[in-house]
């Protein structure tokens, strides 16, 4: 499967713009985002959440994929990125846009308050794991990607990533599927 995804978001074009410009390199690609959508369709008047905004690329495929009833609450603790995001995306009164620490603010959440979670940064995908999952509704959805090995990943993200998986894997609460695919994926819907 290496065909892109057709219809990609309007916005895209002018928020990959200013990604490049800006040099923002952590960004996903064009399959995990049609895949993000069509996640974010089967979940209508669904709450929604994605940790690591970054420049909103994802945010962008998310959005397109919710119905009008759907809410996005997006995170990114850095303010350089999230501003970019904002310029783009603001508008839609669907989304949140929180420039926040996550660690501290998956804390405040109420359990099983979401329906998809999209987990792109290390808050919630290798750290932290727990308290992002408490967050996920039984029947809901859990996405993370970048599971595939890059030459600039830091020493010991193997591991990370091999530790991850094998948590996901071992869980009596979740169903998986990885998906060698785009960047590597996984997906898990709980279960309990």
């Amino acid at each position: 499967m290496e065909d892109d995804p057709v219809h990609p978001p309007a916005v895209l074009a002018a928020i990959w713009a200013d990604t490049e410009e800006a040099g923002f390199r952590f960004f996903s690609d064009y399959k995990l985002g049609g895949l993000l959508r069509t996640l974010a369709a089967s979940k209508p008047g669904g709450r929604l959440l994605e940790i690591g905004t970054g420049t909103g690329l994802a945010t962008a495929w998310l959005l397109d994929g919710m119905d009008a009833a759907a809410r996005l609450t997006s995170i990114e603790a850095n303010g350089r990125w999230s501003a970019i995001a904002a310029r783009h995306l603001r508008g839609d009164q669907r989304l949140t846009l929180l420039e926040a620490d996550a660690f501290s603010w998956f804390g405040g959440q109420p359990d099983a308050s979401y329906d998809l979670v999209f987990a792109d940064a290390m808050p919630g995908k290798f750290d932290g794991f727990e308290a992002l999952w408490r967050l996920v509704k039984p029947g809901g959805i859990y996405v993370i990607d970048d599971l595939m090995p890059q030459p600039d990943w830091p020493e010991g993200q193997a591991a990370r990533v091999e530790a991850v998986l094998a948590n996901l894997d071992k869980r009596g609460d979740a169903h998986v599927a990885r998906l060698h695919w785009a960047s590597d994926i996984a997906i898990a819907v709980k279960t309990a």
